[in-house]
């Protein structure tokens, strides 16, 4: 069934499809990583409906984002998100493989490239009927080191790279990263309330940066006394006015 919700009172909105993708806190804590600055060039890898793209838009709109996604029907529907918002100018997608970026985009096109990817090794955990569910949560059609391998083709030297993880996966996902010549910069864990064990990781990686990794306060999602965190608040537009 496809849904539209609005991020904010008067601002962008965004489609979903429970057959599709289904929005998680997972992309609003990714869209609140990255520093944003009018006038960058980003990617949203594996762009799904376009969730994460509208968040980035809605934190900074003098940006352009272009999103790949190997779903066509996901495709359709995040175009149909950036004209119902009259982004056309800023907001674009392609649908393609990004294990054949090459295809796609030219090297170094963008100036940050952001993506929420499949956590999960192929045959791992639960397996979803779904294929766009499936292909979403498990490394069923591209795997972590791909997934950096595309981001490296898409960045200049310098260029970043953000996205969200399990803790579990950290040692995989460090690895991938350098691999592609992508230095871990900053890294930040992920609770759900004080004294809880990690339950997410972020993570930002620079093109051809120099070693040197700043680990981050944990981010909690909930406070002692079980009300939203003020950054989980944040991540979701809520103001303080908006709390009951």
């Amino acid at each position: 069934m496809e849904h539209w919700e609005l991020l904010c009172p008067g601002g962008y909105g965004f489609f979903w499809d429970s057959n599709l993708f289904r929005p998680s806190t997972d992309t609003f804590l990714l869209s609140s990583l990255p520093k944003l600055r009018p006038g960058l060039r980003v990617c949203d890898l594996g762009s799904g409906t376009g969730l994460l793209s509208i968040l980035l838009l809605q934190r900074q709109p003098d940006m352009t984002v272009a999103g790949v996604e190997l779903q066509e029907e996901a495709v359709r529907l995040a175009e149909r998100c950036a004209i119902k918002n009259g982004l056309e100018d800023r907001l674009s997608f392609r649908q393609g493989d990004l294990r054949r970026i090459r295809e796609i985009f030219p090297a170094a096109r963008f100036d940050l490239v952001a993506c929420n990817p499949p956590y999960y090794l192929p045959g791992s955990g639960r397996t979803a009927a779904e294929a766009a569910v499936r292909s979403a949560r498990a490394e069923t059609d591209c795997s972590l080191e791909e997934i950096c391998a595309a981001a490296a083709y898409l960045l200049p030297w310098g260029g970043r790279f953000c996205l969200i993880h399990k803790p579990e996966r950290l040692t995989d996902l460090l690895c991938a990263l350098r691999a592609a010549s992508l230095e871990p910069k900053r890294l930040r864990v992920v609770c759900k309330e004080p004294g809880a064990p990690p339950s997410l990781v972020l993570a930002e990686a620079r093109r051809g940066g120099r070693p040197g990794l700043a680990v981050e306060a944990p981010l909690f999602l909930r406070t002692a006394a079980g009300t939203p965190g003020e950054e989980l608040d944040a991540a979701y537009f809520r103001t303080r006015e908006d709390k009951p």
